[in-house]
């Protein structure tokens, strides 16, 4: 008959056998629901951004043409700086929150024009004007820095912030009003349909 010292010595033997042919990185009996659901939680969550992004670029798109699009996002723009010029110094976290969506909406919009429209003025021979436009695009990042680093508290943030939209405001009334229906006269539907194809895809790639 086996005494209890016994008795636990075969038991933790059994035990350090079972637990040796599982191995150090094996998976719990109860590992597969675990992994099923975050595989599951991660495609719920990548198929909700997406159909976020899906959203707001059909809502941007149904704006009309590039221009059009282009043209919508400078109001939106606008609509923000005046937000932020409504607000007074009391009001940081506020002006914090407007700044993100400033800094994300005109990424965005740049981003659709360095990387389509102002390529497609360079090949029509509008260089000089793409050009003067890029760099105009420096001049927006520098604000969005200072901006960014500035306390949004500061006595000049106001003032700051009535400069930039100032800028951005006679940015956005040049491609308006000059270079971007200039070039659009020149292009065939193909062309214009082509360029609204690139513009709304890259839009939906930064939303």
């Amino acid at each position: 008959m086996a005494t209890r010292t016994q008795s636990r010595q075969s038991n933790r033997s059994t035990s350090n056998r079972a637990g040796s042919d599982r191995g150090a990185f094996s998976w719990s009996e109860n590992a597969g629901p675990i992994i099923a659901a975050a595989i599951g939680g991660a495609a719920l969550g990548f198929a909700a951004n997406f159909g976020r992004k899906a959203m707001m670029q059909g809502m941007a798109s149904s704006a009309g043409d590039w221009d059009e699009m282009l043209a919508a996002d400078h109001d939106a723009a606008l609509a923000l700086f005046d937000k932020m010029l409504a607000t007074d110094p009391t009001q940081t976290f506020k002006r914090k929150m407007l700044l993100m969506k400033l800094t994300h909406a005109l990424d965005k919009h740049a981003h659709q024009e360095e990387m389509v429209v102002y390529p497609a003025l360079r090949e029509a021979n509008e260089a000089g004007d793409a050009d003067h436009l890029e760099v105009e695009h420096g001049y927006v990042k520098t604000y969005l820095y200072e901006l960014g680093q500035m306390a949004t508290d500061a006595p000049n943030w106001l003032e700051t912030v009535r400069e930039f939209r100032d800028a951005v405001r006679s940015h956005a009334h040049m491609e308006e009003e000059e270079v971007f229906p200039r070039f659009k006269q020149e292009l065939s539907e193909e062309q214009n349909a082509k360029i609204t194809s690139m513009v709304n895809r890259d839009g939906f790639w930064m939303s």
